[in-house]
């Protein structure tokens, strides 16, 4: 049974952020969690709230969950992480994702195709730039450098980063959620950022983790409530479940729903979708099956949470990242995991 580390998820910013975030990740870090997370959508950008928090504490690591490929070339990303790495004193986890088509292409104004190999060509030149022991040069051809098309000038030249890392090796995660996404995980990131995980069955995931090194790192989102109304607890679950299978994405590509069919729930992920779609939010959450919301999730009294964490601690989850703007409930769940 092994430790499990806790980290914070702040996620992305509505209209604004939540007016304490900085507070919420001072507190995190004097209850002993282990990390803080920022996200991106279309909105506030990963990097800038982690600058905003690190300046303000001393130990607690700060992780982007997840910066997408899409808004930054490679090298750009390299800068972002290499200032705040430095900044931080070598806190970064840079977690990475390649998002979906309708946000890559309808915000970025990226192509989306082939992220696999998208994901391999970008971490491979972070890496170089990380190590900083030659100018950069990469064939493409997702991101060839120096750039080769004819519509150029011709003056590009390979170059490296002007600041020297303070580490040489920045911790890199994947958000994943595909079979082949998850296994590249395994092989060129340090760590992997899920978005479902059932402790109890992690059998949809074996195939993918066959090759993951024995450190290799695994945080996983997971919702702890403590109540003593465990069904209406487990229905906020069900309502976050039910958006990410029936909301996000498109009708014919949504990565999540796909998810949620590999786990067996096939018939269930239909239904969901086409009550989304016709606008019953309610009844689609009513779908998700008790079972699969608990096992997702910690809901119930304090024991019952201490118990079911024992699957947790089995499974090969390394961190646990729970989502809160709430100080005492950031102290509950530091007293029941730490």
């Amino acid at each position: 049974m092994a430790d499990l580390k806790l980290g914070l998820a702040q996620g992305y910013w509505g209209a604004a952020p939540s007016p304490n975030f900085v507070e919420m990740a001072q507190e995190a870090e004097k209850l002993g969690f282990d990390s803080v997370w920022s996200a991106e959508s279309w909105g506030n950008d990963a990097f800038t709230p982690l600058a905003w928090i690190g300046a303000q504490t001393k130990n607690i690591k700060l992780g982007t969950a997840v910066a997408q490929l899409s808004a930054r070339p490679p090298t750009a990303c390299a800068m972002h992480a290499l200032s705040l790495d430095i900044l931080s004193n070598g806190r970064l986890i840079l977690g990475l994702g390649v998002s979906g088509p309708q946000v890559v292409e309808g915000w970025y104004g990226q192509p989306f195709p082939k992220p696999l190999a998208r994901t391999r060509e970008y971490i491979s030149i972070l890496r170089k730039a990380f190590a900083r022991e030659e100018k950069i040069t990469a064939p493409g051809p997702h991101y060839p450098l120096p750039y080769p098309g004819e519509d150029g000038t011709g003056l590009g030249k390979p170059l490296k980063p002007m600041v020297h890392p303070v580490r040489d090796h920045i911790p890199i995660f994947m958000g994943a959620e595909g079979p082949k996404n998850i296994a590249l995980s395994t092989e060129i990131a340090d760590g992997w950022l899920p978005l479902f995980y059932n402790p109890y069955d992690e059998s949809v995931y074996l195939e993918s983790l066959k090759n993951a090194k024995p450190d290799f790192q695994i945080a996983q989102m997971c919702s702890i409530d403590v109540t003593d109304d465990i069904e209406a607890g487990l229905f906020k679950v069900k309502t976050f479940l039910s958006f990410y299978v029936g909301g996000m994405g498109a009708k014919d590509s949504n990565f999540h729903k796909n998810l949620f069919e590999r786990m067996g729930y096939e018939k269930e992920a239909d239904q969901i979708q086409r009550l989304f779609f016709e606008g019953k939010r309610e009844e689609a959450a009513h779908v998700i099956p008790d079972e699969l919301a608990d096992s997702l999730a910690l809901v119930g009294p304090k024991e019952r949470i201490k118990e079911r964490l024992h699957a947790w601690r089995d499974s090969r989850v390394t961190t646990l990242l729970v989502a809160t703007t709430d100080k005492d409930h950031l102290r509950q769940v530091a007293e029941l995991v730490l």
